[in-house]
């Protein structure tokens, strides 16, 4: 009878707003000393007796980009890419132009903002999708069945960058900085994807596939109960390829096959991952998969700075689907067009999930 109370006295949605409204995040409750985490963080039994990687041999590819530029080694490389995008959907680069410091300090930075003071940060918070620049935990926190252990800073840096002066000062110069290296290493990627779907190498930057551009600082802190909740929950990503780096604190794992295969940190390297649009517009070829983290058990924060790269926002009529040039009678088009209205629409009515969208615009046989 006492569960029942219990149960029944429950307020979710008072709870959520009061930890919303606090603006202390996730990790203002980890720095707290809690030693267990609110109820609203805690996920069904169905997916928390899934956490744990069930393979210990595979990982995904890593591909060496440092003769990109070579007429002799070029198209290995564009194999290697087209293989892994079509395989895996994710993949490491290595030797991708963007020095280690730069990586270092970018990390750095968004660790420096996460560690500030509560009442530094907090002025950031908002609850708002289409802030150029905003602090928060959990995009989809009203939405989601269960909030997850993470807080983050957005910026978005293009089709309108905010004024530099309103990016927060402690991480403003690397998240820049860090912007303009990780759109060269997008655009290189693009080109190579483009070329192992057979097409020229500046199509997919033609069609300004990466003029909507948004930059995310992560951070993971430590977490008292990992077994009850996870970092972020499984998921795709909208747009058309994201570029992420992570510090030495593990916890992303990729599905693969049946599979959840951890994405264990290469010094260096950047993560390459495809998202939902572009699955879409390779008309299958490429592939969005699940990825999720788990709740932080470790002491030291994980920190992962994420730059996703998409059609441009606000163009909400523009009309997209398989590209033309890749159908054929023998491979006609596998999903339906759709506008820039009903993706976003899509994406911001519900919490995070796997390939919703994909699934809507497949054309029924």
């Amino acid at each position: 009878m006492a569960a029942i109370d219990a149960a029944s006295s429950y307020d979710r949605k008072k709870e959520i707003t009061e930890f919303d409204e606090s603006k202390i995040g996730v990790k203002g409750l980890s720095d707290s000393g809690i030693t267990s985490i609110p109820r609203f963080f805690v996920h069904p039994p169905e997916t928390l007796s899934d956490l744990k990687s069930s393979s210990t041999c595979a990982s995904i590819p890593v591909i060496d980009l440092s003769g990109v530029n070579s007429a002799a080694h070029r198209p290995k490389i564009v194999e290697q890419v087209k293989e892994a995008a079509a395989t895996w959907g994710f993949f490491q680069v290595i030797n991708h132009g963007a020095p280690v410091q730069a990586m270092e300090e970018t990390i750095n930075g968004i660790k420096a903002f996460h560690e500030q003071p509560h009442e530094v940060k907090s002025k950031y918070y908002k609850r708002s999708e289409g802030q150029e620049v905003l602090y928060t935990s959990n995009n989809d926190l009203y939405r989601a069945n269960a909030a997850a252990w993470h807080d983050y800073l957005q910026v978005w840096m293009a089709p309108t960058p905010p004024k530099v002066e309103d990016i927060p000062e402690v991480c403003r110069k690397e998240a820049v900085a860090w912007a303009k290296r990780a759109t060269e290493v997008a655009e290189t990627l693009m080109e190579l994807l483009s070329q192992g779907l057979g097409l020229e190498a500046g199509k997919l930057k033609e069609l300004k596939f990466a003029d909507g551009r948004l930059f995310v600082g992560i951070c993971y802190p430590y977490c008292p109960q990992p077994d009850l909740t996870v970092g972020i929950t499984p998921h795709t990503d909208l747009g058309v390829v994201t570029v992420l780096m992570q510090n030495h604190v593990p916890g992303l794992q990729v599905k693969h096959g049946d599979e959840w295969v951890n994405v264990d940190p290469v010094h260096g390297g950047l993560i390459i991952n495809v998202g939902d649009f572009l699955q879409i517009i390779s008309n299958g070829e490429y592939k969005s998969v699940q990825h999720r983290v788990l709740a932080n058990s470790y002491k030291e924060a994980r920190i992962s700075v994420v730059m996703f790269f998409n059609v441009s926002p606000g163009n909400d009529n523009c009309c997209y689907g398989p590209l033309p040039e890749l159908l054929s009678p023998e491979k006609p088009a596998i999903y339906r067009n759709f506008t820039v209205k009903e993706y976003g629409e899509n994406f911001y009515s519900k919490g995070l999930d796997s390939k919703s969208m994909i699934e809507k615009v497949k054309m029924q046989n």
